[in-house]
């Protein structure tokens, strides 16, 4: 394998310029950096990034810390992320919590122990002892989707707030008036905003949200089952289900169809957090969509802020509402007077 001093020899040209050429230092002539590039490639020589990380205190790598892997929303996150810290020029660490604040403090732990530049965190609780121990030693950071309130960590993330009081309205014009709600943890900043902007649309209507149609997941499928199971059993079921996110959703799917009954007929359902089979479902589900993409390239441009020494703001992005079929058909407009 070529060392620098090959390439410097074979450029006709000392070590320290090889060097400046690679960092993009501007003191070299263009001819020389032509040079210097076309021996790099014809050599094959890699520059070492463990040597390059200890003279510049910069190992261009950002971690990326999700809540759950096989969540379709974290998965499209995660490759937005790298999408565009490859366009920026760092590369990703990925850590999966699984939704274990344990993990996921052992994740945050073994990226700080490999000297990333800043990291990239979708908090799985409110009370993580790493993520406040970052935060307090100035570690560059950013929460993503979720956030630890309190902590001075900007936050990019999507406002649902008006798309829940959309989906409500939809509910409501539908004909459905027991509506329940299947939330997250009540630890997580997603799973408290999300109860209560519900809570607040329902009121909009008129409608209550009795404590029997208010039931805990924890953004796993199996909960969304569990729940739903629960609400099948109470005395007069809920006639729509909204599950705050899509994993529970597809739960609340399997509990209804194993009992024989048809969505929307029997039930409606509809939740937060669009995923690309949702239209392939029988029926297609109505559901909130975040700009995934968006937040997960917002993201990396604000921790590369955070890297050059700046203080960037943190961004909200509206989500919106996508009906389809799940929760019923819209009835037809009247035919005007005098048509035939």
């Amino acid at each position: 394998m070529a060392s620098i001093k090959d390439v410097a020899t074979a450029a006709q040209v000392s070590v320290a310029t090889v060097s400046r050429v690679l960092n993009g230092h501007p003191a070299v002539s263009p001819d020389t950096r032509a040079r210097v590039l076309a021996t790099v490639e014809r050599l094959g020589y890699r520059p070492n990034a463990v040597a390059r990380s200890l003279r510049t205190r910069r190992t261009r790598t950002l971690g990326l810390v999700i809540s759950d892997v096989l969540n379709p929303f974290f998965t499209q996150l995660a490759r937005s992320v790298e999408d565009e810290a490859r366009a920026l020029g760092y590369s990703v660490i990925i850590g999966n919590a699984d939704e274990q604040p344990a993990q996921q403090d052992h994740h945050i732990t073994t990226l700080l122990e490999r000297r990333i530049d800043g990291l990239l965190v979708s908090p799985a609780d409110g009370g993580s002892p790493m993520i406040h121990d970052a935060a307090r030693r100035g570690t560059p950071m950013v929460f993503v989707d979720r956030w630890i309130p309190g902590l001075d960590v900007p936050v990019v993330r999507a406002d649902g707030r008006a798309a829940v009081t959309g989906l409500v309205a939809h509910l409501y014009a539908l004909g459905h008036r027991r509506l329940a709600m299947i939330s997250g943890p009540a630890t997580t900043t997603t799973g408290h905003e999300r109860v209560e902007a519900f809570r607040t649309a329902l009121r909009e209507h008129g409608l209550p949200l009795p404590a029997p149609y208010l039931g805990q997941g924890d953004f796993q499928a199996d909960s969304g089952r569990r729940v739903t199971e629960g609400f099948l059993r109470l005395p007069e079921p809920p006639d729509a289900v909204f599950a705050a996110d899509n994993l529970m959703a597809l739960g609340a799917m399997d509990a209804l169809h194993e009992r024989g009954l048809r969505i929307p007929q029997d039930m409606a359902l509809a939740a937060f957090d669009d995923i690309p089979w949702f239209v392939h479902t029988d029926p297609p589900v109505t559901a909130i969509a975040q700009p995934t993409g968006d937040l997960g390239r917002a993201a990396v441009r604000a921790l590369a802020e955070r890297l050059e020494g700046r203080r960037p703001p943190s961004v909200t992005l509206p989500a919106r509402l996508v009906v389809r079929r799940s929760c019923g058909e819209p009835a037809a407009d009247p035919a005007p007077p005098g048509t035939p």
